[in-house]
């Protein structure tokens, strides 16, 4: 099989991991997220890993050391990595995918999903300490921190555009379509 290396980017619970979990357990492929460089250290720092948390230490690591800081570290662990298909979750920059697309096979995938179905993802499956109690008017503010704004921009950028408001068979139908085009 010839390797896929796919960057998946889209707006908070749009259906990334979904995308990502169907890949890798379907074509046998492996999963890198960026948030696990960020939740690694807020385990070491013994810190809450919460959105907030998280979107602190991305910014703090971004501006002391270079907004393209976590796209070179991602770029690297995909280049060791042996597997012939590769998902990149959580894409949120231009800077995210600028080491990436110099990397042969790389791909954008851009998955877009209504806000209403998103905040009910979001609450639903409580992935960060903070999700389970978060009002609608909280999910929408955390579309204005800085950490989020770019990821819209993103679906300009993108190789394939997966619409995530339909049915999981619909939405699969879509990612099984992708892995065949490459």
């Amino acid at each position: 099989m010839k390797k896929i290396i796919l960057g998946i980017a889209g707006e908070i619970a749009g259906g990334k991991g979904a995308m990502t979990k169907y890949i890798v357990e379907k074509f046998d492929g492996t999963s890198l997220r960026f948030s696990t460089m960020l939740r690694d250290i807020l385990d070491r720092l013994y810190f809450e890993q919460s959105r907030d948390n998280m979107q602190k230490l991305s910014t703090s690591l971004r501006s002391v050391f270079g907004e393209d800081l976590l796209a070179k570290v991602m770029a690297d662990d995909v280049r060791k990595n042996d597997a012939n298909i590769i998902v990149i979750d959580g894409v949120r920059r231009i800077d995210d995918i600028k080491y990436l697309k110099e990397i042969p096979y790389f791909k954008l995938v851009y998955v877009d999903t209504n806000m209403k179905k998103r905040y009910e993802r979001i609450v639903g499956r409580g992935e960060n300490s903070d999700d389970n109690q978060k009002t609608f008017e909280q999910f929408q503010i955390d579309h204005e921190k800085e950490t989020e704004l770019q990821i819209k921009g993103l679906k300009n950028e993108a190789d394939f555009v997966v619409d995530n408001n339909g049915s999981l068979e619909e939405f699969y139908t879509q990612i099984d379509n992708i892995i065949k085009k490459d």
